[in-house]
């Protein structure tokens, strides 16, 4: 236990030192399940959909084979959760949104400007559109070449996070990625989420430590 102890010290100096660990963060080897409320299950997908809706040329309901069709893609990210844990070279695969609207596939309308993000019991977390369009976003199916664990997000979550380059790019906390995703809603107005409605930052940037405050963003 005190190598293991060791080891993990040595690989949280060694990502400091690259400036890949935001102020406030320890490093952590396992993968810390945090969430409000119960795991959803899921037995038989053949009753699971996503929904697109809102400020979109056209709504879609994709079944669970048809959004499995859909163009994918691997992104390795480094992730950051609020409650101080950071965990790095996280390999995740899905489905970008940037891609989806790139060839065309999900339409934003001009004056769609935010994403809520609807998951199962009613969760919600908000995001401005530019941000979920970004690179180091996904929709994410797989963690390290496996299926989702039920505890992460399966069958389907939002996973935000950083590049191990630091390169000009945004990134949030952990939590402004849904688990249990079912719907993501196009709106010209930003709305609070669960957690951002229970004190927690709007925007929460992990490299300024906005971890809380009022609606808003103060």
């Amino acid at each position: 236990m005190f190598k293991k102890f060791l080891n993990r010290r040595e690989q949280e100096e060694a990502v400091r030192s690259m400036n890949r660990l935001p102020p406030g963060q320890s490093l952590t080897q396992k993968f810390p399940v945090l969430h409000y409320g119960p795991t959803p299950q899921y037995p038989d997908l053949s009753h699971w959909s996503l929904r697109i809706f809102g400020l979109v040329e056209e709504e879609k309901v994709w079944r669970w084979d048809e959004f499995m069709a859909l163009p994918r893609t691997q992104v390795l990210m480094d992730i950051h959760c609020v409650t101080r844990w950071s965990k790095f070279d996280t390999l995740w695969e899905g489905v970008s949104l940037k891609t989806l609207v790139d060839e065309g596939l999900v339409r934003p309308r001009p004056e769609a400007r935010h994403i809520i993000q609807h998951c199962e019991y009613g969760y919600t977390t908000n995001t401005p559109l530019d941000f979920l369009l970004a690179d180091n976003v996904l929709l994410a199916t797989h963690f390290d070449g496996q299926p989702l664990e039920p505890d992460h997000g399966y069958p389907l979550r939002v996973v935000v996070g950083s590049f191990a380059d630091r390169r000009e790019q945004e990134s949030k906390y952990f939590w402004k990625g849904g688990k249990w995703l079912r719907a993501l809603e196009f709106r010209a107005e930003d709305q609070p989420g669960f957690w951002e409605r229970n004190g927690y930052h709007n925007n929460a940037d992990p490299w300024t430590e906005e971890r809380f405050g009022r609606w808003g963003g103060y």
